[in-house]
């Protein structure tokens, strides 16, 4: 039996793709992201409130979106082992639609998922799109406008509102404390406060993340038992095609510091992350140090005074059983 030309691999694909093809293929949708079996989530284009819309689908099973991703692999000639080899697929799709997939023990949606579970995104391409520079806001004698109009709002003096501010603004923010200060129990409560329509994903090494928005997926790189080719410098390309509104990392440690800060320098809002340290600037100290260990020639002086101009640390203190917000930087 002789092998598939690449015009018949192409069918092949494209068959298989039909379930997902069927959404984004529809006129109006930007970008198709699947969380967990059995439905998808569509971005759409225009001027939507929230532009992020669910559809059931139980078509989209364990089973095929797995097998979506070995037959994806397989045309491209990638490397795709979830188990002890390479969890992620990267690929242009037929018609130019970008596709990112991952599946194993590095995804999982809530505790149940022991034996790990599977997400993807495909960036829709559409050639005859005519967009103009003036839906950018961009005209002649015309000014720049500002999307975020909370950027323009100087800091309240109450701590509470200044802290609400900034969550609602898209600042990123450090929960900083000592042992059993109760930095994740904090930054669970802060979660609530992002806005219930936007698309989160989380980054830890283990589950501790409370995320009640809907559309969410979570990432897990244990420090224990990591068995595959996927690290941190590997997550960064992975989640910023996952097209988050926030990105919500665990504690702060030497593996994860480089990718965590790299991610708040990627055009993305709401970084949320927690770290031992007994003050706000210790905190700042502390995330330096442990990005020098993996990135030993970053440059000292300017990061940390990058730090101070985009990082708002929340320090939190103890007492015996007395726990308190002590400094919002």
């Amino acid at each position: 039996m002789g092998t598939l030309s690449m015009t018949d691999t192409y069918r092949v694909l494209e068959s298989a793709l039909r379930p997902l093809s069927y959404w984004y293929n529809q006129d109006n949708v930007e970008d198709l992201a699947v969380n967990a079996p059995g439905g998808v989530w569509l971005r759409l284009r225009g001027r939507h409130a929230h532009p992020w819309h669910y559809y059931e689908d139980p078509k989209l099973t364990r089973e095929y979106l797995n097998n979506i991703l070995y037959i994806i692999a397989n045309t491209y000639d990638q490397a795709f082992d979830p188990q002890s080899g390479n969890p992620a697929v990267y690929a242009t799709l037929p018609g130019g639609h970008r596709f990112t997939g991952i599946a194993g023990r590095n995804v999982m949606y809530d505790n149940g998922d022991l034996t790990g579970g599977v997400a993807l995104d495909i960036r829709v391409y559409r050639e005859d799109l005519d967009i103009k520079m003036s839906q950018f806001g961009l005209e002649e004698g015309g000014r720049l406008r500002h999307i975020n109009k909370l950027k323009g709002v100087e800091d309240p003096d109450d701590p509470y509102d200044r802290l609400v501010l900034s969550i609602k603004r898209g600042d990123h923010i450090l929960v900083s404390g000592g042992t059993a200060t109760g930095k994740t129990t904090f930054l669970n409560n802060m979660i609530k406060l992002l806005d219930s329509h936007k698309r989160i994903v989380t980054i830890e090494d283990v589950r501790e993340l409370i995320v009640p928005h809907k559309n969410r997926v979570h990432l897990v790189l244990s420090r224990t038992e990591q068995t595959n080719a996927f690290d941190y410098k590997k997550v960064i390309d992975l989640v910023v095609r996952f097209t988050p509104d926030a990105i919500l990392g665990g504690e702060i440690s030497v593996q994860n510091a480089g990718a965590l800060w790299e991610l708040m320098n990627s055009g993305h809002e709401n970084c949320f992350a927690t770290i031992h340290a007994d003050s706000a600037e210790d905190a700042y100290k502390a995330f330096l140090g442990r990005i020098l260990h993996s990135y030993p020639t970053t440059d000292r002086e300017r990061t940390l005074r990058e730090m101070h101009e985009k990082l708002r640390v929340v320090q939190i203190s103890r007492d015996g059983n007395i726990r308190a917000v002590t400094e919002i930087t």
